[in-house]
């Protein structure tokens, strides 16, 4: 059902634009002929994250000082999605949440579940978090972290999960939505087993 909600970009300015992101200043002009400036928005890569979790059913999370809130967040294994050409999104996503849960926790995992693919916020990104459950981890390394990333892996139980999020302190939203998803036993109908490992 067409209801006319959809305005028309009529001019965008790119103010950053780098390997890292596209912040965009547009303007729309509304289907009433209402024109509505300035709208920002921004591109950066899709993403993954995973509720990863030991044979002991201890949830494997990282500590690590977010920039935007300037605190330091406990939060899920994640990290960007490198795709390559013509590769499917959800086997590049995959291979992407294997690769993170190993550089950051130095865990590998042989049982994967896809819980969701979901814009990571609507209102002014068009990225894709993809969200994935990782169970029975076992340690095979140490970290491989990135030249920027400076991270602390932590165990937790899901009381002690569940305690940190009843005081805030379990703060990224999609990392949470992940939780809860996993904790629900909601099942995307598509077990991510099959998919190429990468």
């Amino acid at each position: 059902m067409d209801e006319n909600l959809i305005p028309e970009e009529i001019s965008t300015e790119h103010i950053v634009r780098d390997r890292w992101i596209d912040f965009r200043r547009s303007a729309y002009r509304f289907p009433d002929g209402r024109i509505f400036e300035p709208y920002y928005s921004f591109t950066r890569r899709d993403y993954v994250v995973i509720v990863a979790s030991d044979d002991e059913g201890r949830l494997l999370c990282v500590r690590q000082f977010r920039q935007g809130i300037r605190k330091v967040t406990t939060e899920f294994p994640a990290g960007a999605i490198e795709a390559k050409d013509g590769e499917d999104p959800r086997d590049a996503a995959l291979r992407a949440a294997r690769r993170e849960l190993e550089e950051e926790t130095g865990c590998v995992s042989e049982n994967w579940h896809f819980l969701m693919a979901i814009p990571s916020s609507a209102t002014i990104s068009d990225n894709i978090a993809y969200l994935f459950s990782a169970e029975n981890c076992r340690k095979v390394s140490d970290q491989h972290l990135d030249e920027m990333e400076l991270l602390r892996v932590r165990k937790y139980t899901p009381a002690e999960l569940s305690s940190l999020i009843s005081r805030g302190e379990f703060q990224q939203s999609v990392h949470l939505l992940a939780w809860l998803l996993k904790s629900s036993g909601f099942s995307s109908g598509a077990d991510s087993e099959s998919a190429p490992a990468g």
